[in-house]
């Protein structure tokens, strides 16, 4: 029975971690070993921080809306409150976007909160 060498799919493997190493300082991106680790290490981060996204922009998006709402003399929470008391089917994104591009709208349903609270 004939011997199988292992060359052809190390060097394949090897090939595909020095690309995703490519730009990295240094040894990082010449040695393998080295690109190895920081390879590994970044994908982590690239998966983790996936997630931290999502997180993130909701921040962001409950303190524009926070600051839209104080403006037209309301709180996010009682804002929030009198919107699912509304029935408005807005998620906090759109409602950010209004907060921060189109001031008169989000006026409008801050009034129309008011009137029902």
């Amino acid at each position: 029975m004939a011997r199988i060498k292992g060359a052809v799919t190390t060097r394949r493997r090897r090939k595909r971690v020095l690309k995703l190493a490519k730009g990295y300082w240094g040894a990082k991106s010449k040695n393998f070993r080295t690109a190895n680790e920081a390879v590994m290490k970044s994908l982590r981060y690239a998966y983790v921080s996936r997630r931290l996204k999502k997180r993130d922009f909701r921040r962001l998006w409950i303190t524009r809306i926070s600051a839209g709402a104080k403006a037209n003399g309301l709180n996010y929470s009682r804002f929030m409150f009198g919107l699912k008391k509304l029935g408005v089917a807005l998620n906090r994104k759109v409602l950010s976007e209004m907060a921060v591009n189109d001031k008169k709208a989000f006026a409008t349903i801050a009034e129309k909160v008011k009137a029902t609270l």
